[in-house]
């Protein structure tokens, strides 16, 4: 797999994504690969990931790097898993990546199942939805609110300017990933839909 996990693949992917018309690019995100995961992973015999998720780029910075590649082509992640990441620096970089591609980022999120990954990140696996819930409002605010601030039950923010704003208005698109219906709910409240997860176990 480390043999075709070049940059001159990635990019190629991309211009002929565009060449051929498509509407947009997708990128995923994944911690770890645990040699004997604690949350097994059903879409396999014997409960492991499957063997391209052992080597991922970082999405976001593979995205921001193909805005300098494309022209039109949306850039949309699929998932990130929001909560192993801090949700001011998250929303910092998703406008980045939304103002260098002048408006073509797409906030494709989830929490994500894998026990290991919430370990290695800090983050408690219970209460994963309402913390999930308190980060998409964070992410909102940030990208629509002059001044920001938010004080909840996981997070906490004093009133402040937080930039850069996306270009898009009122904000990216932000789409859930996930089977619950505690994620359906969160899509209605939250989000502007759903985000197809392609059976990699998110």
């Amino acid at each position: 797999m480390l043999e075709t996990l070049t940059r001159e693949n990635v990019v190629y992917v991309a211009k002929e994504a565009e060449r051929q018309g498509l509407n947009s690019v997708w990128v995923i995100e994944r911690l770890l690969w645990p040699l004997k995961p604690k949350t097994p992973y059903s879409g396999t015999s014997d409960s492991t990931l499957p063997v391209e998720s052992q080597n991922v780029l970082d999405p976001l910075e593979t995205l921001t790097y193909l805005t300098g590649h494309t022209e039109q082509i949306s850039l949309g992640t699929c998932v990130i898993d929001m909560l192993f990441h801090n949700p001011v620096v998250l929303a910092r970089r998703f406008a980045t990546l939304d103002v260098l591609s002048h408006g073509r980022a797409i906030a494709g999120l989830g929490i994500g199942w894998l026990k290991d990954e919430y370990e290695v990140s800090g983050i408690p696996y219970k209460y994963r939805g309402l913390r999930a819930n308190e980060f998409l409002q964070i992410l909102k605010r940030i990208w629509t609110y002059e001044v920001v601030e938010f004080k909840g039950q996981f997070y906490s923010i004093p009133a402040s300017k937080i930039g850069p704003k996306p270009m898009q208005k009122p904000h990216p698109p932000i789409l859930l990933g996930g089977y619950s219906p505690k994620t359906f709910l969160r899509i209605v409240n939250y989000a502007d839909g759903g985000c197809p997860l392609l059976g990699l176990g998110h």
